[in-house]
C-alpha cells in the first residue's frame, strides 16, 4: 500500500478512536449526572439539583460536537461494512447518553420543586431503583467499549428487572397518596422522578441494542422484555357508603 493511502488509513482509525474516546468521556458524564441528582434528592440539597441542571449544557455541547464530527466522517471517509457500523452506532449512541443526562437534569429540577415542600415519609425504594440503573449504565459503557455481544444481551434483559421495580415503587406511591392527601403533592413529584429512572434504563437498553449490531452486525431477534404494567393499573378509591370502586 502506498505511503499516502497508510496515511489516510491511520488518519481515518485516529478519528474512529477519538469518537470512542467521546462516546466513553460522554457516558461518564451521563452516569455522574444521575448519581449527584439522586444525592440531591436524598440530601435535599437544592444547589447540588440547581448544578446538575446547569451541567446539562456539558453534555448537550459533547453531543453537538459529536454529531458535527460522524457526519464529517461519514462525508469524507465514505465508510463502509464494520466502519460504517461504528460511526452510526457512536451517532445513536451519543444521542441516547444526551437523553440519559436530560433525564438526570429533569430529576434535579423535580427535586428542587419538592424541597419547597415538607418531605415524604419515604425515599428508600428510588434510590434503589437509581442504583439499580446507574449499574446498568455502566455495563453499559463498559460493553459498548469491548464491542461485548454477550454483554449487551445481558443489559437488554436486565431492563425487566427496572420495569418490575418501578411498577413496585409506583404502586407504593399511589398507595400514599390515598392514605394522606398531603402526600399527593411530593408523591407526585417522586412518580415522575421514577419515571425518569425507569427511561434511563429504556436508553442503556437502546445502547445495548447497538452494542449487538455494532458486534455481530445483525439485530436483536424478538420483543424487549418488559416488566412495567404501571399503565395498566387499576386503583381503588373509596366510595360513598363506604364501597371500593375501580378509578
Amino acid at each position: 500500500m502506498a505511503q499516502g493511502s497508510d496515511h489516510i488509513v491511520k488518519s481515518f482509525d485516529d478519528e474512529l478512536a477519538r469518537i470512542n474516546q467521546d462516546i466513553m468521556r460522554m457516558g461518564g458524564m451521563a452516569e455522574s449526572q444521575l448519581a449527584k441528582s439522586i444525592e440531591a434528592l436524598i440530601s435535599r440539597d437544592s444547589d447540588k439539583a440547581a448544578r446538575v441542571v446547569e451541567f446539562d449544557k456539558s453534555i448537550d455541547d459533547l453531543e453537538q460536537e459529536m454529531d458535527e464530527t460522524t457526519v464529517r466522517v461519514i462525508a469524507l471517509r465514505q465508510p463502509m461494512a464494520n466502519d460504517l457500523r461504528e460511526v452510526v452506532v457512536a451517532l445513536k449512541t451519543a444521542s441516547d447518553l444526551e437523553r440519559i443526562g436530560d433525564l438526570a437534569k429533569n430529576i434535579a429540577k423535580r427535586t428542587i420543586a419538592l424541597n419547597k415542600v415538607p418531605p415524604p415519609d419515604t425515599l428508600t425504594s428510588i434510590p434503589r431503583l437509581a442504583q439499580l440503573v446507574q449499574g446498568i449504565i455502566k455495563d453499559t459503557l463498559d460493553a459498548y467499549g469491548k464491542h461485548d455481544a454477550d454483554r449487551a444481551v445481558d443489559i437488554w434483559h436486565r431492563d425487566a428487572e427496572v420495569d418490575q421495580m418501578y411498577t413496585a415503587l409506583f404502586r407504593e406511591l399511589l398507595t400514599y397518596m390515598m392514605e394522606d392527601p398531603r402526600n399527593i403533592t411530593p408523591c407526585t413529584h417522586l412518580l415522575f422522578i421514577a419515571k425518569n429512572i425507569e427511561r434511563m434504563g429504556d436508553h442503556a437498553t437502546n445502547i445495548a441494542e447497538n452494542i449487538y449490531y455494532l458486534a455481530t452486525g445483525e439485530r436483536m431477534v424478538g420483543g424487549r422484555p418488559k416488566g412495567d404494567t404501571s399503565s395498566f393499573q387499576v386503583v381503588d378509591v373509596p366510595a360513598e357508603g363506604g364501597e371500593e370502586t375501580p378509578a
